[in-house]
């Protein structure tokens, strides 16, 4: 699996091609362009027969060069890396980074292909392949080039969890600039596989992660927010940068507002019913009302129910009772708890 990062910390699953593949690709290139050059050798004899013996030769090899070397330049840079026998085979030729090659990376690889294809028989690329950890020849080292395989298995990607709500824009001044990938493919790659972690090591794997990430920001780590909801709300301001350097705003907050609604979980409180008689008894509303049934009588609220007090073992103070997850220090809905 080859190891490319994008710019919003998304690991490519791009895998290399092997030699037997890249082989078969070329072989077809070759037979597609040797088809072709007949054709235009043919043509070339039958219209400038009337030349002399210099002028023959000297278009016979112009004829060459552009179609043998000119050729495969031109399809792979229009159609990005995908030639007809890279598309047959499903392959197609990348940048180091996972980007599209232009047009001086397929000039690069065309001129050095003459060598170490044409001229020795692919016997120095066959070479080269088999002594690069990815499978590359001497034309993708020069021109910073990888061919990768398109067809694969579709996969599962990894779930980034998102930040709690009341975090949502709370980190958006932060300096981004000076935090390598490595770093933010960490940070994605321990929010993916938290769930599936001890809580002990987790948690110390987080603390570690923001307190890496702070050093790079320049600030430093609050102290009312976890580790791990520090970490996913930086990663998804990052994302909504790049969203809004990319879509412009309006994409941007659609995104931020679909990944706030993801982490609410609470429902919205039913309604009290409204009637005029006592609480619990099921008797109808007086006679003398004029209101309909299910509706609140105009200037009335409905009532506010006193918080639940628990008395102390002692007999002593008496305060309000408190849920598991305010007890254990966390705010609601946040999916981020210390461990115990």
């Amino acid at each position: 699996m080859s190891e490319l990062v994008t710019g919003e910390a998304v690991a490519l699953e791009l895998r290399p091609a092997r030699l037997p593949s890249r082989a078969l690709a070329v072989l077809l290139d070759l037979v597609a362009a040797m088809a072709v050059y007949v054709a235009v050798t043919i043509a070339l004899v039958v219209s400038t027969a009337s030349l002399d013996e210099a002028a023959q030769t000297a278009l016979s090899i112009a004829a060459f060069v552009l179609v043998l070397v000119g050729g495969p330049i031109a399809v792979e840079t229009l159609s990005h890396g995908r030639s007809l026998g890279k598309m047959a085979c499903g392959l197609r030729v990348v940048r180091d980074d996972g980007g599209p090659i232009r047009f001086r990376h397929a000039l690069v690889r065309g001129l050095i292909g003459v060598i170490e294809i044409l001229m020795t028989f692919g016997i120095v690329a066959c070479i080269a392949s088999f002594v690069s950890a990815r499978g590359r020849r001497l034309g993708d080292v020069f021109a910073g080039t990888l061919v990768v395989r398109e067809r694969i298995p579709v996969t599962r990607t990894g779930f980034v969890p998102p930040p709690p709500p009341w975090l949502a824009g709370r980190f958006s001044g932060l300096d981004l600039s000076a935090v390598p990938d490595g770093l933010w493919l960490a940070v994605r790659q321990y929010l993916t596989r938290m769930q599936q972690l001890d809580p002990q090591v987790g948690w110390s794997m987080a603390e570690r992660l923001a307190s890496d990430l702070a050093e790079r920001t320049g600030a430093p780590v609050p102290q009312d927010v976890p580790p791990a909801a520090y970490l996913a709300a930086v990663v998804q301001e990052r994302q909504a940068r790049e969203a809004r350097r990319a879509f412009g705003n309006d994409v941007a907050q659609a995104t931020a507002s679909a990944s706030a609604s993801v982490s609410v979980a609470a429902p919205a409180p039913a309604p009290a019913p409204a009637t005029n008689g006592p609480v619990g008894t099921g008797e109808a509303p007086a006679a003398g009302n004029a209101q309909a049934a299910g509706s609140t009588p105009a200037g009335s609220a409905p009532p506010v129910r006193a918080p639940e007090v628990v008395s102390e073992p002692s007999g002593g103070e008496r305060r309000p009772a408190q849920s598991p997850a305010a007890s254990a220090g966390e705010r609601p809905g946040t999916g981020f708890v210390p461990p115990a």
